[in-house]
């Protein structure tokens, strides 16, 4: 018998030879097509914790979907444009600034659908009378329901949302549904919902599945968090609301006493065959069925109002980040006064800097945030941000606990503001499949205006002093969250 023996030395040298190896090819692998701070904080990972670091990036480090979702995406989304290049969506509001005008054209650019007119879209502050609402909506329907959450449960608050489905399914209207596949499994009522759908007929499938043995893969932390609802392609709901209780039924949620604070819009006019697009194109990902065939997308009618409004979808199905564009595109713009509410607030560099170059333009800027954190993670990455707010002169308001504040919105002046499911962070900029709705009206912005004033009396404001009594461990973490967020 031959035995083969290994000094000790020759471990070391191979240890430090392919350490060496990582290092570099880390160098030339990571930064490209990412932006800095990305990576230097993969780097930064792969350098001090090795194993581990290589292999996060090698399950997360990749941001964009898989090639033939891409190719996918690409090929509705070039069938949507061309389609709807020539089609008239109803008669503008006349005196746009032009700013306005060029920032339009950019998320046309980008995948955005046309700019809309002749639209009515109202807010819906009331988290069950949201989800009421879109139960009469779906009532009313005679041709088809498309349904497209986050997170989908049938529970008691969402009962009469799933029996209005029960209800128009058994009359012969089509109901089709989407949820994601991540955010649902595991959640209380999930096996529950997906028999609820089975048994009233509904076609669903689930959104970005992780299923490798069934071939469906994708980086893992990938979420399509569209929230959507149209009815006959004549009104549709958006916003930041799941349909599920405002605890999530989860039992830590409960135990804290945490409800969250949603803000939905319904809406009518051409521009609801926008939001039918994003669902088809979103359908088609999944299914590989083209709705357009069957639906007439562009068959729009005009609303009972004059709103000018635009939908522009973002996520890794795009090549850029369409929703971080049109945000840092309308803080500049800004001439009087920027309201923000995002219950997730993590911006990168170019948010960070159009919002406090804001101020230091004159601007009035509110932030409103909440005082609790349900993600440890983000709360922390959100509150290292917080000083640097603070003395560049923006207000922040915290929303009490134990509300969890998730309306994601963005108000500037007096005429123009964006609702939809996109927060101002990394995620949402670069992982998450988002819609947002741009709206060109004053009394649109009259009613986010209400909005904001009631939240503004449920907040207390931070104060730079109180900032600057932060204890030494929250400010560690607040930091070491900082860092960990740049990881995409």
């Amino acid at each position: 018998m031959i035995t083969i023996t290994i000094d000790a030395t020759w471990w070391v040298v191979l240890v430090f030879v392919l350490d060496i190896i990582i290092r570099v090819t880390a160098i030339i692998v990571v930064p490209r097509n990412r932006r800095p701070t990305a990576a230097m904080a993969w780097l930064l990972a792969i350098y001090f914790i090795p194993i581990i670091g290589v292999f996060l990036f090698l399950l997360i480090g990749n941001p964009r979907l898989p090639r033939k979702r891409r190719r996918k995406q690409e090929r509705i989304n070039d069938y949507i444009h061309d389609t709807s290049e020539s089609l008239d969506f109803g008669t503008l509001r006349p005196h746009a600034p032009a700013w306005f005008r060029s920032l339009v054209t950019l998320n046309r650019n980008l995948g955005a659908m046309p700019l809309a007119g002749d639209n009515a879209a109202h807010l819906i502050p009331d988290y069950q009378e949201s989800l009421d609402a879109m139960a009469d909506a779906i009532r009313a329907a005679e041709r088809f329901v498309h349904v497209e959450f986050y997170i989908l449960q049938t529970d008691a608050a969402t009962d009469n949302f799933f029996r209005a489905l029960e209800e128009v399914a058994a009359r012969g209207v089509t109901v089709r549904v989407l949820l994601d596949h991540w955010a649902n499994r595991g959640k209380p009522f999930y096996r529950k919902t997906l028999r609820r759908l089975t048994d009233m007929g509904a076609q669903w499938h689930l959104m970005l599945p992780v299923q490798p043995l069934k071939g469906k893969y994708q980086r893992p932390d990938l979420r399509n968090h569209r929230k959507l609802l149209v009815v006959d392609g004549r009104v549709a709901f958006t916003g930041s609301q799941n349909v599920t209780a405002s605890t999530y039924n989860l039992r830590k949620n409960i135990k804290r006493g945490l409800h969250w604070v949603d803000l939905m819009a319904r809406i009518e006019g051409p521009v609801v065959a926008s939001v039918n697009a994003v669902f088809l194109s979103d359908w088609y990902s999944e299914t590989d069925e083209v709705l357009t065939e069957q639906i007439d997308l562009f068959d729009v009618t005009a609303g009972p109002g004059d709103l000018d409004c635009q939908i522009v979808p973002s996520g890794p199905g795009f090549e850029f980040q369409n929703n971080l564009k049109l945000f840092a595109g309308l803080l500049y713009a800004a001439q009087r006064q920027i309201i923000v509410v995002s219950p997730y607030f993590v911006p990168d560099e170019a948010m960070l800097l159009a919002i406090t170059t804001a101020c230091q333009r004159g601007i009035h800027v509110e932030l409103f945030v909440s005082e609790e954190g349900d993600q440890a993670i983000v709360y922390h990455a959100q509150r290292s941000y917080y000083e640097a707010l603070l003395r560049a002169g923006v207000k922040i308001w915290m929303y009490k606990k134990p509300f969890i504040l998730h309306t994601k919105s963005l108000t500037i002046d007096d005429e123009v503001a964006i609702i939809g499911s996109s927060n101002m962070d990394m995620r949402s900029f670069g992982l998450n499949m988002e819609i947002s709705m741009l709206v060109r009206g004053e009394e649109f912005v009259q009613e986010m205006r209400t909005v904001e004033d009631m939240y503004r009396s449920l907040s207390r404001e931070l104060t730079l002093d109180e900032w600057e009594k932060q204890p030494l461990r929250s400010t560690v973490l607040d930091n070491l969250a900082r860092l960990t967020s740049a990881l995409q």
